[in-house]
């Protein structure tokens, strides 16, 4: 059965993100619940498919973030990323972040598509690991952006972009650690290399990729959507 599962949150505010979980299995939805409350995010509702999303996030004007699987009934095919798209351009104070069963490339340009900020999209593996799930999803709730590392990696693989092609091995890892979400400082400690380096391979990549006219910020994100939308096209 479909539609609104309220689950009264605690009641200190303070406890974390306000969250919403759109899945349809009632399983794996109430268990992710469970375990994000536990862990001090602050659950508003749980739905079964977009239109109670929608609805729901309609019904609560403070939610922080819409955890969303990609797929949902009734066809079980882009009713999540058509839902997310959605709210983030009705309600953009409100981060999504999308859970998908396998890798769908295009799913991943969408959305950063879509809005910059605030999304997020991973594999539904990685809700195994609690602590890098809360991270990214706290990240994502808090403005930032986050791609699963393995879409990153296959998308990195598949692309044909010739301006792409000329960056060194060293600026493909930067770019796709970047696309992860992480700052300057998180890509130093990935790639265990100074944020000097970073910045060098950065600018390097903005130079390459002919991205020098806009502020630093959105040149993230185009170089980021560039690759994305690479494998698009094969």
């Amino acid at each position: 059965m479909h539609g609104h599962t309220d689950h009264p949150a605690p009641a200190d505010n303070n406890s974390g993100p306000r969250v919403i979980i759109a899945e349809d299995s009632v399983l794996l939805r109430g268990g992710m619940a469970l375990l994000l409350a536990e862990s001090g995010v602050h659950i508003l509702d749980q739905v079964g498919d977009a239109d109670a999303l929608l609805a729901s996030v309609a019904d609560h004007p403070r939610v922080d973030l819409c955890l969303i699987d990609i797929r949902m009934p009734p066809t079980y095919s882009e009713e999540g990323i058509e839902a997310a798209v959605r709210i983030r351009r009705e309600h953009p104070h409100v981060a999504v972040l999308l859970l998908s069963q396998h890798v769908v490339s295009r799913y991943a340009a969408d959305l950063l598509g879509a809005g910059s900020t605030k999304v997020g999209y991973l594999l539904k593996d990685r809700v195994a690991d609690i602590e890098e799930f809360l991270a990214t999803l706290r990240r994502v709730a808090e403005g930032g952006a986050a791609i699963d590392p393995e879409v990153v990696t296959q998308l990195l693989s598949r692309n044909r972009d010739s301006a792409l092609e000329a960056l060194t091995p060293r600026e493909n890892e930067v770019l796709e650690v970047m696309a992860q979400g992480l700052n300057n400082a998180g890509i130093a400690v990935e790639l265990s290399i100074t944020e000097r380096a970073v910045e060098k391979h950065i600018r390097s990549i903005f130079t390459k990729l002919d991205l020098n006219q806009d502020d630093h910020d959105h040149r993230r994100v185009q170089a980021v959507l560039r690759f994305l939308r690479g494998a698009d096209r094969l």
